[in-house]
């Protein structure tokens, strides 16, 4: 599903990453850790399209994403990539079936197509009681569950996920960490997920330790 070799990225004089080779295969949950400036969230950024490296290759369900033009890499990633932050950045005066439905109307997708599919997620998720929510009516666990299914929306070929539980209780974390599982075993989920946390980590397929802008 993801194929990057030598990915190379600088700021300045600061090399971030050196050369970075990654791979996932389908429906697999891969889980990257290290410490804060070894590079992960810059990686995750390169390998979700909203960065370019300065060097390498990066080939995500079969299309070389480096080769396309700015149009047709804002589809691709509307499309193919799902998007899961610590902060889930949904839109304070939409409900949670509005901001749910966002990606899919920015897909071209129709209002009952897009509706249909945005219930479907949500009460898969178990918020079927919250529809009409706003943010400010939902606790921070809710929150990241409309976040998910937001991501989730289009049916990406892979869901990129960085520090998702790093605002949660200890309680409402577990439940998240069990919901990646979850979802890669009823819809073939590709998950890659940036983490501090040993205990998600240690859930996932394969768990992978940067230091100094490489894996070890």
């Amino acid at each position: 599903m993801i194929q990057a070799k030598g990915i190379e990225k600088s700021f300045g004089s600061l090399k971030v990453l050196k050369g970075v080779g990654f791979e996932v295969a389908k429906s697999e949950v891969v889980s990257i850790m290290g410490a804060s400036g070894a590079g992960k969230s810059t990686l995750l950024q390169i390998l979700g399209t909203l960065s370019t490296p300065d060097a390498g290759s990066l080939v995500i369900d079969g299309i070389d994403v480096l080769s396309l033009s700015s149009k047709a890499l804002a589809d691709f990633r509307n499309r193919k990539i799902g998007f899961v932050f610590q902060f889930h950045h949904l839109l304070p005066e939409f409900t949670a079936l509005e901001n749910v439905m966002i990606p899919a109307f920015i897909a071209g997708r129709s209002k009952k197509d897009a509706e249909e599919a945005a219930k479907a997620l949500l009460t898969d998720l178990g918020l079927a009681e919250r529809f009409t929510h706003k943010p400010s009516e939902l606790s921070g666990g809710e929150q990241q569950r409309v976040a998910i299914a937001r991501a989730l929306i289009n049916k990406p070929a892979v869901l990129f996920a960085d520090e998702p539980s790093g605002n949660l209780d200890s309680r409402t974390k577990e439940e998240l960490h069990k919901l990646f599982f979850t979802l890669r075993d009823k819809y073939g989920q590709t998950i890659v997920i940036v983490t501090h946390d040993p205990d998600l980590a240690g859930m996932c397929d394969r768990s992978l330790f940067m230091r100094d802008g490489q894996f070890e």
